[in-house]
């Protein structure tokens, strides 16, 4: 079999990335599910779905390791060997808060929930997902424009993450608290899933210019 080309190496890698993260994506959608219907069975998906984003990661450290070892590259190419390791470490992070959120359902359920709570879950959900597709489209067309926006993104987010939690004490006496202490948990870790595609929209920021951002300067 012939030996791979730079750019094919390159190429592959970055596709790597991209089912690392469908799959990151594909958990915190069912990850919102399992709270919001209190669906155990696709819990334990969930906690399943983290094995093969772990065993991804992994890949995409051992080949971007190879290819700085065989290629040595430089200017953009080292950028994106080391970018992915960064975004990699990221989408691993944030599966894992889905996976909390799954454990904590199981933990929890079945109970009766509380139908103003899930739905202000549900849609904190919807939203996050959306600044999860920009993050990813960010990283596959280097898209500095739409990774500027990300922050922006998160904004709402957080004001979702701040009703729920004032929200919550409306329901200090409920007979389900321990669920309800839940759901904040899983706002948490929503509003967290952004901060981290805000972050990976600074490492796109350093890959496509070669600058550090760090949120100080909004403007890329």
């Amino acid at each position: 079999m012939p030996r791979k080309s730079f750019h094919e190496e390159l190429h592959d890698l970055e596709e790597v990335v991209a089912r690392m993260g469908k799959a990151t994506r594909q958990a915190i959608e069912n990850a919102v599910r399992v709270v919001v219907d209190c669906d155990v069975e696709l819990a334990d998906e969930v906690i399943a779905l983290d094995d093969e984003i772990d065993r991804l990661n992994h890949e995409i450290e051992e080949q971007a390791m190879a290819i700085v070892a065989r290629q040595a590259p430089v200017a953009r190419d080292l950028r994106l060997c080391w970018s992915v390791l960064f975004i990699a470490l990221h989408l691993e992070r944030m599966a894992d808060l889905s996976v909390n959120m799954a454990k904590g359902a199981k933990r929890f359920c079945p109970v009766e929930p509380v139908k103003e709570l899930t739905e202000h879950l549900d849609e904190m959900g919807r939203e996050t997902l959306v600044i999860v597709d920009a993050c990813l489209k960010a990283f596959h067309e280097k898209d500095l424009a739409l990774a500027a926006k990300l922050p922006e993104m998160d904004d709402p987010i957080d004001h979702m993450h701040r009703k729920i939690f004032e929200k919550i004490g409306q329901y200090k006496d409920h007979e389900s608290m321990e669920w309800i202490g839940n759901v904040l948990l899983a706002s948490r870790y929503l509003e967290r899933v952004a901060d981290h595609c805000v972050d990976i929209g600074y490492r796109i920021a350093y890959l496509v210019t070669g600058e550090i951002h760090d949120g100080s300067n909004p403007s890329y």
